[in-house]
């Protein structure tokens, strides 16, 4: 197998589209390292393994020999995304994205490799054009054009507001991928619409149009949904080893494959064996616990790994306690407090909706008894241990 090959295979991997896959190879064929562009809005300070996805593309990029450039869209993200939405998405403040800026630098580089990590601010550019270029920029397409893009097309058939600004934001991507002169644009499926922008906008003002790769959305704990801290079915880069190894745990049997697809380094020979181990009657549980301590160790360190690992099988499967549960002190207050708003307040569910869902599945415990009861009212000030599913726990004293 020649080089170009080997990179188109390893670059391929875990991808969605190519387009165009032979300009790819062309540019390839060139020798010359190229420019390979992934914007990040910072909506959100923690990044979590779904954004992964897309920082282990730009790891593999840079092992290649190519330019990798993070670029921090700080002017774009006080418009707000609105791929996928079915709203208007409120904008972000100046302070937000900056104070959101500064944890995406600190949390990327565990991923990526610094000394080849290019880091941009589309303010630098973004913050340089007049009105009149604004206009002109408007004036490469149509409302026609911008409501073939899905999110768009229904919200307009649906009779939602779509706002204006929120039109400039593909355009404003495009216009990234022109001043950063990109080769190649990585995003999720989500992006198609803007990524192409880029080529269009590449187009018009003189260069070569880059090449568009989009990646899948990991999903969520759930297996459903996309991986969002919104929905709660996240696992933060920066979690505790035990609650990071947990939470892969939780996933399904045929959820955590996607997981090795999108997230794991291990190659595609080493998949394939283990699945065929499975398939050879391998208990999956054995196989997720590779999963696991690869991504506790990627994020944490090897020892970390191997002592989350233990910890799970010590709480989970010898019905042990574990040793870092979580202390919190909650006022009561003369009519006691809802065990749905206490599971809120502690931060063991994400809202009081979810956590009376919660607690209706029977996935919710106090010392050990499941909570039956979805309006119970804790009025006793004695210390209890809360659970909520196999892996979060919480020791609650109140005040």
């Amino acid at each position: 197998m020649s080089k170009i090959q080997e990179a188109l295979e390893l670059i391929s991997r875990g991808t969605q589209e190519i387009l165009l896959k032979e300009e790819l190879v062309e540019r390839l064929k060139a020798g010359k390292p190229l420019r390979v562009k992934v914007g990040f809005d910072p909506t959100a300070p923690d990044l979590h393994l779904g954004h992964t996805v897309l920082l282990n593309k730009m790891r593999q990029f840079q092992d290649l020999g190519h330019e990798v450039i993070f670029l921090i869209g700080d002017f774009t993200g006080m418009i707000g995304d609105p791929s996928g939405k079915n709203e208007t998405r409120p904008p972000l403040t100046r302070e937000q994205v900056e104070a959101n800026s500064q944890t995406y630098q600190k949390q990327v580089f565990k991923v990526l490799d610094p000394k080849k990590t290019q880091i941009a601010f589309n303010s630098q550019w973004m913050e340089a054009l007049k009105p009149v270029d604004l206009i002109r920029l408007a004036s490469t397409h149509t409302v026609a054009q911008m409501l073939e893009r899905d999110d768009f097309g229904k919200r307009y058939q649906g009779n939602q507001p779509i706002a204006i600004h929120e039109f400039l934001y593909p355009l404003l991507q495009g216009y990234d991928s022109v001043a950063l002169r990109a080769d190649i644009e990585l995003g999720g499926t989500d992006q198609k619409f803007n990524l192409l922008m880029g080529r269009e906008l590449q187009k018009y003002f003189g260069q070569s149009p880059q090449i568009v790769i989009t990646l899948p959305l990991l999903v969520g704990l759930d297996g459903v949904k996309k991986m969002s801290k919104s929905l709660g079915n996240y696992i933060g880069i920066e979690d505790a080893p035990d609650e990071m190894f947990g939470k892969i745990m939780s996933i399904s049997d045929e959820t955590m494959w996607t997981y090795f697809e999108l997230i794991s380094f291990r190659s595609n020979s080493e998949i394939q064996k283990l699945r065929e181990a499975v398939e050879g009657g391998l208990n999956p549980r054995d196989v997720k616990f590779l999963l696991g301590e690869e991504i506790v160790e990627r994020f944490h360190d090897h020892a970390a790994a191997q002592e989350a690992r233990q910890s799970f099988i010590a709480r989970f499967q010898q019905g042990a306690l574990p040793a870092d549960m979580p202390e919190v002190k909650v006022a009561l207050g003369e009519q006691g407090i809802m065990i749905a708003h206490l599971l809120k307040s502690i931060g063991l569910a994400p809202s009081t909706s979810k956590a009376l869902q919660l607690i209706e599945g029977g996935g919710v415990r106090i010392d050990g008894e499941k909570v039956s009861e979805k309006n119970l009212v804790i009025t006793e000030k004695k210390a209890i241990i809360l659970q909520v599913g196999k892996r979060r726990f919480a020791k609650v004293s109140f005040t």
